[in-house]
Order: C-alpha cells, then sequence, then structure tokens
C-alpha cells in the first residue's frame, strides 16, 4: 500500500528518470559485446578503442562506458588507469572457480531428469554442431558448439537466473579457452563425451548423468589448470 510517507521518495526517483535510456542502452551493449566475447571474438588482454566500438554500434562514449562498467563486474573485462579498458585475462584460479560453479550448476541440473527432456534437440544440435565443426577443422567454431551443449545442459534447470549465470560464465570460459594452445587437442577429445552424456540424458538416466558429468568437467579443469600453470609466471 502506498501511503503519504511514499510521496517524497517517489518523488526522487524523478530525477532518475534520464537515466532509464542510457542505462538500457549500455546493457544492450553490455549484452552485445558479451556475446562476442563468447564467441570468441576479442581476445583475452586485447584493448577496446571507445571510437572503433561506439562509431560501429552507434552509441555515446558514455553508453559505451557503462557497458564496460557492467562488463567488467561480470570479470570480462579489465581497467587499468592511464592504459584504458581490455579484455580480462583468467587466471589459473578463475578457471577452477568457474569449474567449482558449473559443476554445482550442470550436475544438478541432470540428476533429477527420468525421462527424456524437451530440452534434447537443442542438446542434440550442439553435439552435431560440433561434430560437424571437428570434420571441418574449425576449432574456435567447435569450442563454441560445446558451450552451447554445457549451456543447454544449465538450461534443465528451468531457471532463468541459472540460464543468465551460465551466460557470463560462458563468455569467461572462452576466454579461457583462448589460452589455449591448441585447441584442438582440447576440444576433440570431448566430443565422444559429449555424445555419451547425449545418449544417457535422452534415456532421462539423470544420476549416470550427474557421475559422468562430474568426471567430464573435473577432466577438463584439469587439463586447463595444468595448461595455465604453463602460462603463468
Amino acid at each position: 500500500m502506498i501511503t503519504a510517507d511514499d510521496g517524497p521518495a517517489a518523488d526522487g526517483l524523478a530525477a532518475d528518470r534520464a537515466l532509464l535510456g542510457r542505462t538500457s542502452t549500455a546493457q544492450r551493449v553490455a549484452d552485445i559485446l558479451g556475446t562476442r566475447i563468447a564467441e570468441g571474438f576479442f581476445k583475452p588482454g586485447e584493448r577496446l578503442s571507445e571510437l572503433d566500438i561506439g562509431t560501429a554500434l552507434g552509441v555515446s562514449r558514455n553508453t559505451l562506458r557503462e557497458a564496460f562498467r557492467l562488463l567488467t563486474h561480470q570479470r570480462l573485462l579489465t581497467h587499468e588507469l592511464n592504459r584504458g579498458v581490455s579484455v580480462r585475462k583468467p587466471t589459473v584460479e578463475d578457471v577452477r572457480d568457474i569449474y567449482r560453479v558449473r559443476k554445482l550448476i550442470e550436475c544438478s541440473a541432470v540428476q533429477a531428469l527420468t525421462k527424456r527432456p524437451a530440452e534434447y534437440e537443442a542438446l542434440a544440435k550442439a553435439v552435431a554442431d560440433g561434430d560437424l565443426a571437428a570434420r571441418e577443422g574449425r576449432w574456435r567454431d567447435l569450442g563454441t558448439a560445446n558451450i552451447h551443449f554445457h549451456g543447454a545442459i544449465a538450461s534443465l534447470a528451468h531457471s532463468e537466473r541459472v540460464n543468465e549465470l551460465m551466460t557470463v560464465l560462458s563468455a569467461e570460459l572462452r576466454l579461457v579457452f583462448q589460452q589455449m594452445d591448441d585447441p584442438r587437442r582440447f576440444h576433440e577429445r570431448y566430443l565422444p563425451r559429449n555424445r555419451e552424456l547425449l545418449e544417457v540424458i535422452g534415456k532421462g538416466e539423470g544420476l549416470v548423468a550427474a557421475s559422468l558429468l562430474s568426471l567430464y568437467l573435473s577432466s577438463a579443469e584439469n587439463q586447463l589448470v595444468e595448461a595455465y600453470s604453463k602460462l603463468e609466471p
């Protein structure tokens, strides 16, 4: 119920009205750039030009800076004094934390399955896209297909909040993948495991899928941590 005491507080919001258009635009810009990062178009450590990106998207410098701030909060960008904004380089601890969260989300999402989920076709398409990319030697696309596969697994939780979190994690994960010297060597070995997971999920064997997925994610984490340990001083 709105009372007389609520009036001054509501009136105070009028001063924020001008922020609405800019903020919503900034969020849309952040979403676009976040998607581009997730698709591998920006590399870790790459500096971002306000002029080039602002011109390309047709947005103001203030809007772009707000979008950069949002992406910095999501750990996708980093800002250094006198050096501007650049794409963040994940650390070994980032890798460990990403996989810690992924295990919580993905294993939980599959373990309650008792029948083929409605999302099965999206999972199958991601696996098929990965197989095709591997046959054609498109290793970045293989990584994208793999990210889509795990995003579809997370969607089994039927939670918008989980989906939003997984979107951010996927972008971070792409930055992790781009640090690998040999993306083929990393991604190709998981294709059979994706097919195995798809088969088990299709049968609605949730507990089996959760067990396989836990081992799968631990293997990927260990491989990435080993590779990262060689990169860091």
